[in-house]
């Protein structure tokens, strides 16, 4: 299964106000690790920062001057994500920028919707696991060990990277997938158990009085259910005891 973990930094925190998309960041996954591609660009708004936004990505008008503009990335960024689930956090609203930005684009390019099969939000995932706690990517990184020391400013490649790892702890537990350590792959060690199909296996013997303890618990169940199941299975015989 392909995933991409996808997250946007904005000139403000509405689309319908004027605001636009400045920085896309997607991370690849396949069957739930990273596959080292990624999908990272700083995006020309044509308009003017909130008042607190600047502060947040640390990114401004002079430093975006000669990106390029959503319709000249437009094509290479729906390329990459076209046919994988994407996980955002708090979709609603990375969705609701990128749809504002894909109408601006051209009709022709339809929704986000359009080109992905599915759009999980991991918020809303964090919100049935830990409910009634705060949620923030902040938050779930220190509640997962993920380590986050190095989020000073918010970052759409660090951000989905992050996501990538709280994602993984979400959904199964695992807290380390390797972004960190390119070598941590080669650390792990794969345990080779083999069976002996061939060997004898052992032999269990059921004792008298166990045999009675046993039928005196199914016959309160018969009783209390009407029926037990063990009755569909054919009669145990009652083992002898062995000395010891």
């Amino acid at each position: 299964m392909r995933q991409i973990i996808l997250d946007t930094e904005t000139t403000g925190l509405s689309w319908e106000r004027g605001n636009r998309v400045v920085e896309i960041g997607c991370v690849e996954f396949i069957e739930r690790r990273p596959t080292g591609r990624h999908f990272h660009k700083y995006v020309k708004p044509d308009c003017d920062f909130e008042a607190g936004a600047q502060e947040v990505t640390g990114l401004s008008l002079e430093r975006l001057a000669n990106e390029p503009r959503m319709e000249e990335v437009v094509e290479e960024f729906l390329e990459f994500i076209r046919g994988a689930e994407l996980i955002i956090h708090n979709a609603a609203f990375d969705v609701g920028f990128l749809n504002n930005e894909l109408s601006i684009c051209g009709a022709q390019y339809g929704k986000l919707a359009d080109h992905v099969p599915n759009i999980e939000d991991s918020l809303q995932l964090a919100r049935q696991r830990y409910p009634g706690q705060r949620n923030s990517l902040d938050a779930l990184c220190k509640r997962l060990g993920v380590d986050n020391s190095h989020r000073q400013l918010h970052g759409a490649l660090l951000d989905a990277q992050l996501l990538g790892e709280v994602y993984i702890g979400l959904t199964s537990g695992q807290e380390e997938i390797g972004f960190g350590d390119p070598s941590a792959a080669a650390q792990q060690k794969k345990l080779d158990i083999q069976v002996d199909l061939s060997a004898p296996r052992p032999r269990v013997i059921v004792l008298a009085d166990e045999m009675a303890a046993h039928q005196a618990r199914l016959e309160k169940l018969r009783k209390k259910a009407g029926k037990c199941v063990w009755d569909l299975s054919e009669p145990l015989e009652t083992a002898q005891a062995v000395e010891a």
